[in-house]
């Protein structure tokens, strides 16, 4: 998904990934439960990564406040389906857009605005994961992290 121009209608964006999370559970014989549902809507109504504290405060603005690990269980569901990805270095998640089943993804961080777009190369990715193999290594999972400036913000 390219960065979206910055005032963009965005709950068309939350309404696709949320349909495209119930069609993924549903291929996959799992259950997108009322809880995992509301937390991924909260990951999801920004292109800003979002921290677990701040989903929690979001859900508490409009009912119960969650425990944490009821956030953070909901968390491990939607990452283990690739519904959203956990950016290490902002211990923070971001919801994804990309139907890309278990290859590696590449996140963009705009340290402008903070928006976060997705990016899948196949190409790319096979290449770090031969770069691997030669090693020795074997890749269980991975997400390269870019920090740089949007289009948006690098012309500003």
């Amino acid at each position: 998904m390219a960065f979206p121009t910055p005032h963009h209608d965005h709950a068309s964006c939350t309404a696709e990934i949320v349909a495209h999370a119930q069609k993924v559970c549903d291929g996959k014989g799992a259950r997108l439960t009322d809880q995992r549902r509301e937390v991924l809507v909260c990951v999801a109504q920004s292109h800003k990564a979002i921290g677990a504290y701040d989903i929690i405060e979001r859900m508490a603005s409009h009912g119960p406040r969650p425990a944490p690990i009821t956030v953070y269980r909901a968390l491990d569901f939607l990452q283990t389906h690739n519904l959203v990805h956990k950016i290490e270095s902002r211990n923070a998640y971001v919801a994804c857009s990309e139907a890309h089943e278990d290859a590696p993804t590449a996140l963009l961080i705009c340290e402008g605005c903070g928006n976060v777009s997705e990016i899948l190369d196949r190409h790319a990715a096979d290449g770090l994961a031969g770069a691997a193999r030669k090693q020795g290594f074997a890749v269980r999972h991975a997400v390269v992290e870019l920090s740089g400036l949007c289009s948006h913000c690098g012309h500003a």
